[in-house]
């Protein structure tokens, strides 16, 4: 008989495919994997994020999970504070590198703005490309480097890297053209 703290009987449905199971499983613990992933990032739209990995990390690595004294909470809670460590590093990285990048600042009125539309620019990136500039311009990793860590050959990572520089810069002087005489952005249709 299954007992409402007990995951174990509800768990075994689920991996043999009971979708209900599995909703069941995420009804009684969502609320307590996002509130724990909320003190970890502090940002609600970070603690969503970091919920919703929890819960496809569990079906991913379905095969391996360990119910504990009938329950998945503790392997969702230990999951979910190293999703939230990945992605508090990953912003690191990403300001960072943001940084790091030369900023083509006429004024110190333009910086923020200047600032907000690289990132706009980086973010249209894929992440393949945001992880070559990142290992490139940030970690000062060749290209070489970059490309072995990433998976890529060497040339396909400096034709990756080109690319990324050239959106980069085309991202900001689309943004450049937009700013009108008053160095306010004007208003597009």
């Amino acid at each position: 008989m299954e007992t409402p703290d007990d995951d174990y009987s509800c768990w075994q449905r689920a991996m043999a495919g009971d979708g209900p199971a599995f909703g069941t499983i995420f009804d009684r613990h969502q609320a307590r994997v996002y509130r724990h992933a909320f003190s970890l990032v502090r940002e609600a739209a970070d603690a969503e994020d970091v919920t919703a990995g929890v819960f496809l990390e569990l079906w991913r690595k379905r095969r391996s999970v360990r119910v504990l004294r009938g329950s998945l909470l503790p392997w969702l809670l230990v999951t979910a504070t190293n999703i939230a460590r990945n992605q508090q590093r990953t912003l690191r990285r990403h300001r960072a590198l943001l940084d790091a990048l030369p900023r083509p600042v006429e004024s110190d009125e333009q910086e923020g703005e200047v600032s907000e539309d690289l990132a706009a620019g980086l973010a249209q990136l894929d992440p393949v490309d945001q992880g070559l500039l990142t290992l490139i311009a940030l970690e000062g990793h060749s290209v070489k480097e970059a490309a072995e860590l990433i998976g890529l050959t060497e040339t396909g990572a400096r034709s990756r890297l080109h690319r990324a520089r050239r959106r980069v810069k085309e991202s900001l002087m689309a943004t450049r053209t937009r700013i009108g005489p008053n160095n306010q952005k004007e208003e597009t249709a």
